[in-house]
C-alpha cells in the first residue's frame, strides 16, 4: 500500500513501471501524477479514472527505442524528432495490452488510450481530461527536477532553462489551474537560478 497513489492505480503503476526505467521516465511519471491529483482538486468534474491512467502509462513507449537516441528526441536541435510521434504511438500500444490485462473497474481504456495517442504533438484538447493530464505532464519542465533533467538534456543552464520554459511551455499550457500552477513553479525556479547572484549583488546606492 502507498498514500501516494491512488489504491486503484498501483497495478497500473507496477505494469507501467518497467518500461519507464529510461529519461528518468520514472521520475518524471510518478511527479506528473502527483501535479494531475492536484489539478483534479481544482477541477472535481474531470474523470480522475481517465486522467490519472494516462498520465501514469504517458511515456512507457520510449522504452522500445535505443537509449542513445532518446537525448535527442527533444528539443530545438533535436536529431531524431520523429521519436517525439513514434513514442505516442508505443505507449498507446503497450497501454492498451497492460491495460486490457488488468481489467481495472472503472477505467475506460479507450478514452485513456485517445489521451496517450498525441499527448505530446497533439496541440488541441479533446476533452478536459485531456487537456488537465497534458498540463500535468508538462508541469513537470518547471519543478527542480524538471528544470535539471532538462538541463541535462540540452546543456543548458538554471537561467537558461527557465528562461525557454516561460517563453516556449508556459503559454501552452490548456487549463487556468495549469498556468497558475507553472506561473508559481517558474517563481520558484526563477529565484534558485538567480538566488547566489542576487544576494552577492553589489552596487552603489541612490542618494
Amino acid at each position: 500500500m502507498t498514500g501516494f497513489l491512488i489504491e486503484r492505480d498501483i497495478p497500473i503503476w507496477l505494469a507501467a513501471k518497467p518500461w519507464l526505467d529510461v529519461r528518468s521516465n520514472d521520475e518524471h511519471t510518478l511527479i506528473s501524477y502527483r501535479l494531475g491529483r492536484a489539478l483534479l482538486r481544482v477541477h472535481p468534474e474531470v474523470d480522475d479514472r481517465i486522467v490519472l491512467p494516462a498520465i501514469l502509462m504517458h511515456d512507457v513507449g520510449w522504452k522500445v527505442f535505443p537509449e542513445e537516441q532518446l537525448a535527442q528526441a527533444v528539443g530545438p536541435n533535436a536529431k531524431y524528432p520523429e521519436l517525439q510521434r513514434s513514442h505516442e504511438i508505443e505507449s498507446a500500444r503497450i497501454a492498451r495490452a497492460e491495460l486490457e490485462r488488468l481489467v481495472i473497474p472503472g477505467v475506460d481504456i479507450d478514452r485513456v488510450i485517445a489521451i496517450i495517442d498525441g499527448h505530446d504533438t497533439r496541440k488541441e484538447k479533446l476533452s478536459p481530461e485531456d487537456a488537465l493530464m497534458k498540463d500535468a505532464d508538462k508541469l513537470w519542465r518547471f519543478t527542480s527536477h524538471g528544470v535539471a533533467t532538462i538541463g541535462v538534456w540540452f546543456g543548458s543552464s538554471a537561467k537558461e532553462t527557465v528562461a525557454m520554459l516561460e517563453s516556449y511551455v508556459l503559454p501552452t499550457l490548456l487549463t487556468v489551474a495549469g498556468k497558475t500552477m507553472a506561473e508559481a513553479l517558474l517563481a520558484d525556479g526563477v529565484a534558485a537560478a538567480w538566488m547566489d547572484e542576487t544576494l552577492n549583488l553589489r552596487g552603489v546606492l541612490a542618494p
